[in-house]
């Protein structure tokens, strides 16, 4: 069973929260990197540390909760190994899993309330890889990313 590298920044402390517990109902076990309360911090530094554990370590995937889900996914998706997919429904989560092999999903935490997002990430963590036509599609990801890592 994955592990998860969970982070958030003041705008998704709260979802956060409620979402290490869904976590540990479902039966996975969680690193937080915080934040660790409201107070305001950056999230490129949290979203940089969720990346970095599943980039370097293969039994982890990440999430990551911030106002929107799009800031962090930006940093994210600058991580050499991470495919992060900013989701905000059903059916952008599965496609993050089946398509494109998502190895973090990121959230709003201001936009989606606690029963959507629980049903988010149990959808993300349960959906497989489909591979096929999609697997030759990841790949090309993950080669146009290292042209850029060997410059």
């Amino acid at each position: 069973m994955k592990k998860v590298a969970i982070g958030c920044d003041h705008g998704g402390y709260e979802l956060k929260e409620s979402l290490k517990k869904y976590l540990t109902e479902l039966g996975y076990e969680y690193l937080d990197f915080g934040c660790h309360a409201k107070e305001s911090v950056d999230y490129p530094d949290i979203a940089f540390l969720v990346g970095e554990t599943v980039a370097t370590n293969t039994d982890y995937v990440g999430i990551m909760i911030d106002g929107v889900g799009i800031g962090s996914g930006m940093v994210l998706n600058k991580i050499p190994g991470i495919r992060a997919g900013v989701c905000w429904d059903l059916s952008s989560v599965i496609n993050s899993r089946e398509h494109n092999n998502a190895n973090v999903l990121s959230i709003g935490g201001q936009f989606i309330g606690e029963g959507l997002a629980k049903q988010l990430v149990k959808a993300w963590l349960e959906t497989d890889f489909v591979g096929g036509r999609h697997d030759r599609r990841v790949t090309k990801i993950m080669e146009i990313e290292s042209r850029f890592l060997h410059r």
